[in-house]
């Protein structure tokens, strides 16, 4: 059995790594739990065994096998350490996932990129992941030449102090008071939307718009498909939401498109609108599983489709998507 390390471990997305673990029943032989200096010595009860975090240095990784980024500095800082030490370092930031020799893994749709990794293997971006898990069916029936995808991302997705943010400001709200207090966001997020995810750069879209963008051609192994995203923060506390509009080279029947995705792994198909049925974040939080609805056809080119999805940023957009990279190296 592996020995498993886990960098961030009192994180949001660390939490979830245990969580997901516990779970999935992932063999671990030893269990080494990482954070900052100002996290070191707490106590965190896995499996029932309490467990000591212990400041990550460029020595925690003796005798492990896998680590586990939990994302954020320490990925550039003590990933390269980690696989000196011989560990494979499966990293949830950002910053390896468009380095060429560093493969970038949705496991429903690339499984076969592990094979070639050299000590690291990259986690990709949360939507980048939904969105893909989402259309690997209908990539399969015909090959997508556009994407166009609008995203509703929840606060979990700016982690505990996202989540916490949004609490203070309802609840400010309803005491009857001003909000006047944001950090982790640039606006108040309560009751508001923010049409701005991570830094603007070329062209005005945001580092988040370009992750979905670059990510999903590596993952896909085609830099010939066009993508165009626009990335939205909502107040909604876990799960993600997005708005896709594909056009495909051949003409897909709805029919095919809901019978492939039914049949798809790590998918859930709820469309049904005569009952009023589809994908919303409640539906999909503290599951692993896509859910897509609202298949439409676009009527206003020869080979559209339109479809809303939903998905837990924690889990498959972070933590069980690393966990399964990790199954596939066992």
């Amino acid at each position: 059995m592996p020995n498993i390390a886990i960098v961030g471990a009192t994180g949001a997305v660390g939490q979830e790594f245990l969580k997901i673990l516990a779970e999935r029943q992932f063999p671990v032989e030893e269990l080494r739990l990482l954070a900052t200096k100002r996290s070191s010595g707490s106590l965190i009860n896995w499996q029932g065994r309490e467990y000591e975090v212990q400041e990550t240095t460029y020595d925690s990784f003796k005798g492990i096998d896998i680590a586990l980024f939990a994302g954020g500095s320490a990925s550039t800082e003590y990933a390269p350490a980690a696989v000196q030490s011989g560990a494979v370092v499966i990293d949830n930031s950002s910053a390896y996932r468009l380095d060429s020799k560093v493969p970038l893994v949705v496991p429903e749709v690339n499984p076969e990129d592990v094979t070639w990794h050299q000590g690291i293997i990259a986690n990709p971006n949360c939507s980048t992941i939904i969105m893909a898990v989402a259309l690997k069916p209908l990539e399969d029936l015909s090959r997508i030449k556009r994407i166009v995808v609008s995203t509703y991302q929840a606060v979990s997705g700016a982690g505990k102090e996202g989540i916490a943010e949004l609490e203070d400001q309802v609840r400010t709200w309803c005491q009857g008071e001003t909000i006047t207090q944001y950090n982790t966001f640039p606006y108040q997020i309560a009751f508001n939307l923010i049409p701005r995810i991570d830094v603007f750069q070329d062209g005005d879209y945001t580092k988040e718009e370009w992750k979905m963008v670059k990510e999903t051609q590596k993952i896909f192994h085609r830099d010939d498909l066009r993508v165009t995203a626009t990335c939205v923060r909502v107040p909604v506390f876990r799960s993600h939401c997005e708005s896709i509009n594909i056009e495909t080279e051949n003409k897909l029947t709805l029919e095919q498109v809901k019978t492939a995705l039914a049949k798809a792994t790590g998918v859930i198909l709820k469309d049904d609108p005569s009952q009023d049925i589809y994908p919303m974040p409640k539906d999909s939080s503290d599951r692993d599983e896509v859910i897509v609805g609202r298949i439409r056809e676009d009527f206003t080119i020869e080979n559209g489709l339109n479809l809303w999805i939903a998905g837990d940023q924690i889990r498959k957009g972070a933590a069980t998507n690393a966990i399964q990279i990790a199954e596939l190296l066992l």
